[in-house]
């Protein structure tokens, strides 16, 4: 006992001399607990919601503002036909949409069965089958009230000839994801967790390896520039990077079945471009690093644990509380998760999703030239 209380004595002693270790083993868990307590929210609310209100009677408006008032929904815009609701769900700008045929309010008039449409984006199965269970409840109360009033109005006095209404019929369309398959919604994120793990993780952990091991100063003192140094350091990586593009792609479309409905090409040129990022970002760590352990502790508990949380791969953005959400539009994983489900499930190309590509670039070249500097002034 006396033995293992002089360890422990020891490693605490190590502790309070490594003021970064310290930062990360107290701070970090109490701030993520905090964000991330938040971000972790499967509840849908404030599902954006598309009308196409064909019929623009007082009955239509009536169940619109149903949708509305439940609060599980908010209507982000209307279209006059069909014909536009692609371009918002494929956009991501609506989840849901709600079609009020012509004839809406005259079928309700006279006892028929109103017809009413929902289509929804079935790449995120889970909101989706959430989303229009919602929205059939809705439009089934609704059907039930107007029965209840024409069956009040049939048998009070002086009611000869009222028709009886029938029920309102809802269709329902799921789009890019017709089975629902929560596969296809998770599965993609494990390309992302393995890009982030293979080149932001090991990136750092191997620069600090070798300032360890003490031949980073021995090849510091070579006529080596910096830049060439570091180029060194990273290209290898950011070939791993692309060799688990291709074989987690071509496992997720061959084994678990997920459809690639868009460019290989596209997806393996804005993959690299998301490298970019998650490269500066194990080049930075390992400036701020001494050991590997530093460098494991500060890349997982600093980047990879917040990023996966708050990027929606796990967790829908728009669950989350405003501040929360604000946060996100930081983290890069958020943009090239949006890029994966694209491409991947409704077939989405760069005139859809140049606003997130632009956004990875930015960030990738910006971290990673922040991190090349601060790379080159240690070894100046």
């Amino acid at each position: 006992m006396a033995v293992l209380w002089r360890i422990v004595v020891k490693e605490f002693q190590q502790l309070r001399r490594d003021r970064k270790m310290i930062g990360i083993v107290l701070v970090a868990p109490v701030f993520q607990l905090l964000v991330l307590g938040y971000a972790a929210n499967r509840d849908v609310r404030d599902i954006p919601l598309l009308l196409v209100d064909q019929d623009r009677t007082a009955a239509s408006r009536d169940l619109v503002d149903r949708f509305t008032a439940s609060g599980h929904f908010e209507l982000v815009g209307q279209e006059p036909s069909t014909d536009g609701v692609d371009r918002w769900l494929a956009a991501g700008r609506a989840e849901v949409a709600l079609v009020i045929g012509a004839g809406f309010a005259d079928a309700v008039a006279a006892g028929r069965a109103p017809s009413v449409q929902l289509m929804a984006d079935g790449s995120d199965a889970a909101s989706a089958v959430v989303g229009l269970g919602y929205a059939s409840a809705i439009v089934a109360g609704r059907g039930a009230q107007l029965v209840q009033a024409k069956l009040a109005r049939a048998f009070a006095p002086n009611a000869a000839g009222v028709a009886l209404p029938g029920p309102v019929e809802v269709v329902t369309r799921v789009w890019y994801n017709p089975d629902l398959k929560s596969r296809w919604y998770y599965v993609p994120a494990v390309l992302a967790m393995v890009l982030m793990v293979m080149t932001l993780l090991l990136t750092s952990m191997a620069v600090v390896r070798e300032k360890e091991l003490g031949t980073i100063e021995q090849v510091s003192v070579t006529p080596i520039r910096s830049w060439q140094l570091i180029a060194g350091k990273l290209l290898p990586f950011y070939l791993i990077g692309f060799i688990d593009t291709v074989l987690v792609t071509a496992l997720m479309v061959g084994w678990f079945g997920v459809p690639l409905r868009g460019s290989l090409l596209l997806l393996v040129a804005l993959t690299l471009v998301f490298l970019l990022t998650t490269l500066g970002l194990g080049l930075m760590v390992s400036t701020f690093c001494r050991t590997q352990q530093q460098a494991m502790m500060t890349s997982a508990f600093g980047f990879l644990v917040p990023m996966v949380y708050l990027s929606g791969l796990m967790f829908p953005i728009e669950n989350m509380p405003r501040w929360i959400q604000a946060m996100t539009y930081a983290v890069p994983l958020r943009y090239y998760a949006t890029i994966l489900r694209a491409i991947m499930l409704k077939g989405a190309g760069l005139s859809l999703l140049w606003p997130q590509a632009l956004a990875l670039l930015a960030f990738g070249l910006g971290v990673l030239g922040i991190a090349s500097a601060r790379f080159r002034k240690r070894l100046d």
